[in-house]
């Protein structure tokens, strides 16, 4: 796979050094080519990204901070049922841990952001944030809700 000849180093030659725009470094040493192909994303792709990223801030900025909580709180049920689904090796999507987590990060900054608008400081926030997680009613998740309603659904419909 890959070949690597030591030679001593009164055998070596070292080119002199011609260009001035390279970063010194203390490194003299051999750069080996690597076998794995470098894969770069169009700027398209990365602009069409950032443009939805864009919109689900305008969406998530839209909305009280009520109904900011209540979505965190469903999301982070949500994300207790794919660890529930991991670990019992059900089918899952593995990139709905990372698209939900992600989510609720930037719901949580909008959060911080209003709070730093107010004038709240980290000391407070945090004291607040301590006393919003006790006052949580522990719920089922949407999509267990909706996992039921089909359950029974399908039982109404078996009986009739």
């Amino acid at each position: 796979m890959f070949r690597l000849s030591i030679a001593s180093p009164s055998s070596l030659k070292i080119p002199p050094k011609t260009t001035a725009t390279l970063p010194k470094s203390s490194f003299n040493g051999i750069r080996l080519p690597s076998p794995y192909k470098a894969s770069f994303r169009t700027p398209s792709s990365s602009i069409v990204m950032m443009a939805k990223r864009e919109e689900e801030l305008k969406e998530i900025r839209a909305r009280t901070t009520e109904e900011l909580n209540e979505e965190i709180i469903d999301l982070k049920g949500e994300l207790l049922m794919l660890r529930l689904q991991k670990s019992v090796r059900n089918e899952f999507k593995s990139s709905e841990f990372g698209r939900m987590r992600k989510r609720i990060a930037r719901m949580l900054t909008v959060k911080r952001e209003r709070e730093i608008e107010e004038g709240i400081g980290k000391r407070l926030s945090r004291k607040l944030d301590r006393q919003w997680k006790k006052s949580i009613v522990v719920r089922p998740p949407p999509s267990l809700k909706k996992l039921q309603e089909e359950e029974a659904a399908a039982e109404a419909a078996e009986k009739s």
